[in-house]
């Protein structure tokens, strides 16, 4: 059974994640990094794409000593599993994510990637192949359900979006609209790469929840993947 996928972003009024240059912007603040923390300690595993790697380097960690508590009165690691979509395998051998905590560490490749690299990956982290060109999603995660992972959070970026919520793949989306306008035609928003192109296509969301914290909204979304997949048919 693949695994349940929760989408979490934040993005400024104007719909935007970073700046022109991926550059990380501080959107919300001490409250919402609480709820976003013990979302990642309820999942089994957080995915980013590699653009998010290169642009920030993150560790995907569990940081409040409680959550991570609660993770090991549960029998698993402290942090879930970091899972990075690399279909070229580019992912730095030094990165957070790759050493920062422990646990396990997932890259996905595709058949391009560049044998030796994948090699190394894999002194690092359990290296799935899967796609020609670019890493088939649905196949990762089908391949993710068969290890046991159940629920997955995914934090970025606007192409690994793009891509879960094409196939499909999407069960419910928090956003947290900050209070500024970064603005910029070539900045990353929620879901980049081609777009929709008829409106039949559209990915359709039930708000479940709107609740202001500090100086910004979070909404919460379920997506109706029915709909998307009566799209794609």
């Amino acid at each position: 059974m693949r695994p349940y996928v929760v989408v979490n972003v934040a993005m400024s009024a104007d719909g935007k994640i970073s700046t022109r240059e991926r550059r990380q912007v501080k959107i919300s603040g001490s409250q919402d990094f609480i709820r976003v923390d013990r979302l990642k300690a309820g999942s089994d595993a957080v995915m980013v794409g590699i653009g998010t790697v290169l642009a920030d380097d993150p560790s995907l960690t569990v940081k409040a000593d409680d959550c991570r508590k609660q993770r090991r009165d549960r029998g698993v690691d402290e942090h879930p599993v970091r899972i990075v979509v690399d279909s070229r395998a580019r992912i730095p051998p030094d990165a957070s994510i790759l050493h920062k905590g422990a646990g396990k560490r997932i890259v996905a490749v595709s058949a391009r990637a560049d044998k030796q690299r994948v090699a190394e990956l894999k002194n690092h982290a359990t290296v799935i192949v899967t796609g020609d060109a670019e890493v088939d999603l649905t196949v990762l995660m089908d391949e993710l359900g068969t290890m046991g992972i159940q629920r997955v959070m995914v934090e970025g970026g606007g192409t690994v979006i793009a891509g879960l919520l094409t196939a499909g793949l999407v069960d419910e989306i928090y956003t947290f609209i900050g209070n500024i306008i970064v603005g910029g035609k070539d900045a990353p928003t929620l879901a980049d790469g081609p777009g929709f192109i008829q409106e039949s296509e559209f990915c359709r969301l039930t708000l479940i929840e709107a609740r202001r914290i500090e100086e910004g909204i979070l909404l919460h979304w379920t997506v109706n993947k029915k709909q998307v997949m009566q799209a794609r048919a």
